[in-house]
């Protein structure tokens, strides 16, 4: 069996699976989609055919029965946590379980949707948004989204050095590359001493320092 990643260094989902890979320390191959050089990788003919929402990341798994891809990031991770149990992304509780899950989904289906890459370009391209505007829509869907999160998080109790007790899951995975971007795009996180603390706990560990976009082949 062996496993390739299509990535983009700065993708926010790519980072998500590559942090849970690390997490898992499964050996993968690194296969980097341009969301922009050329028009975008993602769009073309050949990238379609493997994926035709044309996004990344896409996971190819290549076993004995043939090549399987997957993609959607959480589906991808869920994927990996049922096929390589340990370390758990997840809790073993079913309330717990679903706890993480709605963390994680707040962050992927809420808060990044609105600031992705094809996002932004449609707001400048086609809406004629300028860039300015453009950075006030992002910072103000981020900041709203994390500020619930924030309150979410500290009232629950269940933090512990991660968004749930001392071991990363599944919402840490997501929350890191959300608060790697805000920080990039100069969102105010002041009010959120949590989630800045959680992060940067994670931010300790290999798993999740050597996903970071700034370590990855295809970075610029």
């Amino acid at each position: 069996m062996s496993l390739k990643l299509y990535t983009y260094f700065r993708s926010s989902a790519s980072f998500r699976v590559r942090i849970a890979l690390n997490l898992k320390g499964l050996d993968v191959e690194m296969v980097p989609i341009h969301l922009i050089r050329h028009g975008g990788q993602q769009l073309t003919e050949e990238f379609r055919r493997l994926n035709p929402e044309a996004l990344v990341p896409a996971l190819v798994d290549e076993e004995d029965n043939g090549q399987q891809v997957l993609t959607q990031s959480l589906a991808i991770m869920e994927y990996l946590d049922e096929m390589y149990p340990e370390p758990p992304l997840l809790p073993a509780a079913p309330l717990d379980r679903a706890y993480v899950r709605s963390i994680a989904l707040a962050i992927a289906c809420d808060i990044h949707p609105l600031n992705n890459l094809r996002v932004l370009r449609y707001l400048v391209r086609d809406l004629k948004v300028s860039e300015e505007d453009k950075n006030a829509w992002y910072r103000h869907w981020c900041e709203q989204g994390l500020a619930a999160l924030e309150a979410k998080i500290s009232a629950d109790g269940r933090a512990g050095k991660f968004c749930f007790g001392d071991t990363p899951t599944l919402a840490d995975c997501c929350l890191v590359p959300q608060i790697f971007n805000a920080r990039r795009l100069d969102c105010d996180l002041s009010g959120m001493p949590t989630l800045l603390r959680i992060a940067d706990n994670c931010a300790q560990l290999d798993a999740f320092a050597l996903a970071e976009p700034a370590r990855q082949a295809d970075a610029e």
